[in-house]
């Protein structure tokens, strides 16, 4: 088994990213990407592809505690730099410290801050006159606890996000040690550190990183709970928790690490969890929903369930009617988006009105494109070897809120796919692990494809917007 991620794929992911932007940009040449769009991209791939390989490689004869410690210092250094560069930038190029288009951004800030003023006085009546539900509550309340504590300014709260998202790079280390050993725990969390789409939601507020870190928690520590000989109340109480608050944070989310749990007490090796562990759990867990989640957190995800069809046809449909929309999205539908699950968002070569935020994070998009084809590799393997129950949490976690991401309308939303990105890097890096001379004709094969399959959206892109190209 390989223990480190080889320059072979490394230096073929860098020529195809450099081949397939040349493409993009010769035969779409009236919408070539702006410059900076260019090196947003291409210092993230060149980044993230040579130093894991020189990582991997040379961290990987560091003692276990060295290498946790250099892996948070690291991960939380890069954090650092880019939140304070972007902060800048963003007031620079758009007069305020948010994101081109900050929407959710905006809004989050300002509830936040009102709540912080205002407190649990008029929690509700805030919620309902600026339209936030109860799904998003959570982050504002944390939004109100911080600013409370750091003051109002967004760059504080910010540089507390790069701590949590460090430390989520250690828990991503823990869990795949636990599940594929060493070397496949260190690959995982040198793909975490370096991963740009981390990286971005540090740098926005926005609630990702924060319902990231929740879903990385709730899976290394409900893994830990399901694989440890001795029973902690620590173990138990923990997962519990985390499901709770994420109903104040994503509803659907939270919903699938239920079923996720549910479904490793079912269906993990008897090896791995014992019997009358399976019934002591599932009591335990039932309990625990019943006192704290309440039938109104079941109905609102029963409802979600049942408009799923309705909600993705209607989301679709306005897209492809809207100004600045894309009429090949009357055509979308969880049919088309269900084979490309695990590799899209597909890169944004191309430059569109109003999509700043997709051209800065094409290199990142990229970079999920290639390494989800060791993605799929790892989670077909383990289904022929029939190995796919010494592992069922983690795969029940990213498999199932996939799921509901193919029945909503934001499947190619490269912010709904970030809660399971790390669990992703996690089957990348053990699928490299995998990784033999006859495959290296297939990772071939793949890098072509992704790069006929981006110059394929960046037609969709443009001529469902009516551009002449």
């Amino acid at each position: 088994m390989l223990t480190y991620f080889p320059r072979y794929f490394s230096t073929r992911a860098i020529v195809c990213y450099l081949i397939t932007l040349a493409l993009v940009s010769v035969f779409f040449m009236r919408y070539a990407l702006p410059f900076q769009f260019v090196l947003f991209g291409l210092v993230p791939v060149l980044v993230f592809f040579i130093y894991s390989n020189k990582l991997t490689m040379d961290w990987y004869r560091f003692p276990e505690r060295t290498f946790t410690k250099k892996l948070f210092v690291t991960a939380l250094i890069i954090r650092l730099v880019y939140v304070i560069f972007i902060y800048f930038y963003y007031i620079e190029m758009t007069g305020e410290p948010h994101a081109y288009h900050p929407g959710d951004e905006l809004l989050y800030d300002y509830v936040g801050t009102l709540l912080r003023e205002e407190g649990v006085v008029r929690f509700r009546e805030l919620l309902d006159e600026y339209h936030v539900g109860f799904s998003d509550s959570g982050y504002c309340w944390w939004l109100a606890i911080e600013y409370l504590i750091l003051g109002t300014h967004v760059l504080p709260a910010r540089l507390v996000k790069c701590v949590i998202d460090a430390f989520s790079c250690v828990l991503m280390y823990n869990l795949a040690k636990r599940n594929f050993g060493e070397s496949t725990g260190r690959m995982t969390a040198i793909f975490c550190m370096l991963m740009p789409n981390m990286w971005y939601y540090c740098g926005v507020t926005l609630k990702e990183t924060e319902m990231a870190f929740m879903t990385i928690l709730f899976t290394e520590r409900a893994d830990l709970a399901l694989r440890a000989k001795k029973i902690t109340f620590q173990n138990i109480l923990l997962p519990g928790l985390v499901i709770l608050v994420m109903f104040t944070f994503r509803t659907a989310l939270a919903a699938v690490l239920a079923a996720a749990l549910v479904g490793a007490l079912i269906l993990s090796s008897g090896r791995q969890l014992q019997t009358w562990k399976k019934i002591l759990y599932s009591a335990v867990f039932a309990g625990w929903m019943f006192l704290t989640v309440g039938a109104e957190m079941v109905e609102e995800t029963q409802m979600l369930w049942e408009a799923r069809e309705a909600n993705q046809a209607e989301g679709y449909a306005w897209r492809a009617e809207s100004e600045e929309g894309n009429t090949f999205a009357k055509y979308a539908s969880a049919t088309v988006f269900a084979p490309f699950i695990f590799t899209i968002p597909f890169s944004s070569m191309v430059a569109t009105p109003n999509q700043e935020n997709q051209m800065m994070m094409h290199g990142a998009s990229f970079i999920k494109n290639v390494m989800s084809g060791f993605t799929i590799f790892a989670l077909v393997t383990l289904l022929l070897r029939g190995d796919w129950r010494k592992h069922v949490l983690p795969i029940a976690v990213t498999a199932g809120y996939l799921v509901v991401l193919v029945f909503s309308n934001f499947a190619h939303s490269e912010r709904f796919h970030f809660p399971v990105l790390a669990f992703e890097l996690m089957f990348a890096a053990y699928g490299v692990s995998l990784m033999t001379n006859k495959h290296k004709r297939w990772y071939t094969i793949w890098l072509v494809a992704v790069c006929i399959i981006i110059n394929v959206w960046s037609w969709i892109k443009l001529a469902g917007r009516g551009f002449s190209i």
